[in-house]
């Protein structure tokens, strides 16, 4: 009867979560594949991760969907990377913010997985390829990688994890 008993007390317990590690808004990330460290937004509002890219072409390889692509940004080199896609995402933006028009157009980005390593922790993430030149950050972390490495993001930080080791 006591060995019933103590093994419902296990059962019942309530199981904890782990706390999440507690990043800065701009974090380095290491992507071991391409061989490059970068800085990255970390963006809770984004759902995927996003990798700045220029001359984006899909082949097939085998029967199955590749990409081809350079770096994109300023202090990108010229290399040509080649990954087998993983999905092809389509983007939904608006055309304009006026409340009459709900016009939409929907821009479609191959989706790779990625190997990425912040801090000490790697992770498989996926990326979707797109030109940030544009922006400051050319990698962008999204919810979907935040959840995968166990992470919360304090937008008054930056950098707190070290350089990624992995």
């Amino acid at each position: 009867m006591k060995l019933l008993f103590a093994a419902f007390t296990l059962v019942a317990l309530p199981v904890m979560a782990a706390e999440p590690t507690l990043y800065g808004r701009y974090e380095y990330i290491q992507l071991p594949e391409i061989g490059e460290t970068f800085k990255a937004k970390m963006d809770t509002g984004a759902l995927t991760a996003s990798l700045s890219a220029r001359d984006i072409q899909t082949f097939t390889r085998d029967g199955d969907d590749w990409v081809r692509f350079r770096l994109g940004g300023q202090d990108a080199s010229n290399k040509v990377y080649e990954h087998k896609v993983a999905r092809i995402s389509k983007i939904k933006s608006r055309a304009d913010e006026d409340d009459d028009k709900e016009e939409s157009s929907v821009t479609k980005r191959p989706v790779i997985d990625l190997e990425m390593c912040l801090g000490d922790v790697k992770r498989t993430v996926e990326v979707n390829l797109t030109d940030r030149s544009s922006f400051n950050y050319p990698l962008l972390i999204g919810a979907k990688a935040l959840r995968e490495f166990g992470a919360a993001v304090n937008p008054a930080r930056r950098y707190t994890a070290d350089k990624p080791d992995c």
